[in-house]
């Protein structure tokens, strides 16, 4: 980060988008805080540099490059005649920076393991409710737009919402990184044809194609990034070694960081987290991927085989095989399976059943009925992009998916 003498304000060389501004002082404040600063130690996107090595961006990375976006679509939304205030402005600024800072290390994999039931949207709020006790109630706005509590419903449709600008960037960025260049979108293009018509956002008729393209490279990059099968039986493995590890603590002194510790020796769901607030988010600001990878390497050369084999898995990437299907796999084969674990390293079959994974992916690209994406028209009527669109790809986008899979540890 560099200082722009004449404004005073900071400059950020983004690898995407180039020189980033940042506002002004109040923006600079909030990527300053240790809260903020805390997502440069989380990878955007978890366990997907196994399959693509460039995807070493970081959480970040990503807010700040969607807090450019945001900048962008205000200011074009101001110069097509739509009021934004300074305050409304700094407000959704603010909340897209925020709007990831509730993320742990390896994004949903602290979800199905450390907590039980509470949703990163949940760190999130919490978060950001604390951030504004500290700036004496500065982010009152940008907590109202986040929850769109705000009269100004496009605010918060930027934030979170089908064409939000949280998606431009995600895209872009890590189309960028994974090389996966299928991904990249015309975000620029996107946010100039951005409009408002009854308090929502729509898309000036000029933009259709873009939007055809932003929704196919969003499908693409779901089933060829973040989902990629490789991806998915690594995150799997993932979170069998840590619900082993959690298991292990209840009854053994297991190596782990103070705050990853107290993760592991609490059963931290929805009550427990209620009645703790202050406790868990201390020690949830000080976990990240550090705190997971150095873990793993020590228990690599601990006594239990489960959790030893996986975690040297991970480490040496050494990962499930993974098998889609068309149903569920059945019964039969899982027993069988885990049979050979039992006989090869003389376990129980509770144990030999950390070391394969069944379970669903669902995808489901488009709904018109969640936030549609709206065509406006020169004679000022609108259209769902579903309707307006010619391409028979984007039907197919409304189509829920449903994908089973089957993944193992390979003997």
């Amino acid at each position: 980060m560099i200082e722009n003498k004449n404004t005073k304000n900071k400059i950020v060389n983004d690898p995407v988008f180039g020189f980033i501004s940042i506002p002004n002082e109040f923006v600079l404040h909030i990527i300053q805080h240790p809260f903020f600063q805390r997502l440069n130690r989380i990878r955007q996107l978890g366990l997907a540099s196994f399959v693509y090595p460039g995807a070493q961006h970081t959480r970040l990375h990503h807010s700040i490059g969607a807090m450019f976006l945001m900048n962008e679509a205000i200011k074009n939304l101001q110069q097509k005649g739509h009021i934004i205030t300074q305050e409304e402005s700094d407000g959704a600024l603010a909340s897209i920076l925020l709007h990831d800072i509730g993320h742990g290390p390896f994004s949903h994999v602290l979800e199905h393991t450390l907590t039980s039931n509470i949703h990163h949207e949940d760190f999130s709020l919490t978060l950001m409710e604390e951030l504004n006790r500290e700036m004496g109630r500065k982010l009152d706005l940008c907590l109202r737009i986040f929850k769109d509590e705000y009269p100004k419903h496009f605010l918060h449709q930027l934030v979170s919402g089908q064409l939000d600008v949280d998606r431009l960037d995600y895209l872009r960025r890590d189309s960028f990184f994974t090389g996966v260049t299928e991904g990249n979108i015309g975000s620029a293009r996107i946010i100039k044809m951005l409009n408002v018509k009854n308090d929502k956002l729509v898309v000036e008729e000029k933009g259709i194609y873009s939007i055809e393209n932003f929704l196919m490279a969003r499908r693409l990059m779901y089933w060829q990034v973040y989902l990629h099968k490789t991806c998915v039986a690594a995150e799997k493995m993932l979170i069998k070694t840590l619900k082993r590890a959690k298991e292990l603590s209840q009854t053994t002194n297991l190596f782990a960081s103070p705050s990853l510790l107290y993760f592991l020796n609490n059963n931290i769901n929805k009550e427990y987290f209620e009645g703790h607030k202050a406790e868990v988010i201390n020690h949830f600001v000080n976990l990240d991927d550090n705190d997971i990878w150095c873990a793993l390497k020590v228990w690599t050369q601990h006594d239990d085989i489960v959790l030893s084999k996986l975690s040297q898995g991970l480490v040496d990437r050494v990962l499930f095989k993974i098998k889609i299907l068309e149903k569920p796999v059945d019964r039969s084969v899982i027993e069988e399976y885990q049979h050979r674990y039992m006989t090869e390293f003389g376990i129980s079959q509770h144990e030999a059943s950390f070391f394969c994974s069944s379970d669903i992916i669902t995808t489901n690209m488009y709904s018109e009925d969640n936030d549609s994406i709206d065509i406006l028209y020169k004679d000022n009527t609108t259209k769902d992009i579903a309707d307006a669109s010619d391409m028979l790809n984007i039907q197919l986008l409304a189509k829920k998916v449903d994908k089973h899979y089957f993944s193992y540890f390979r003997l």
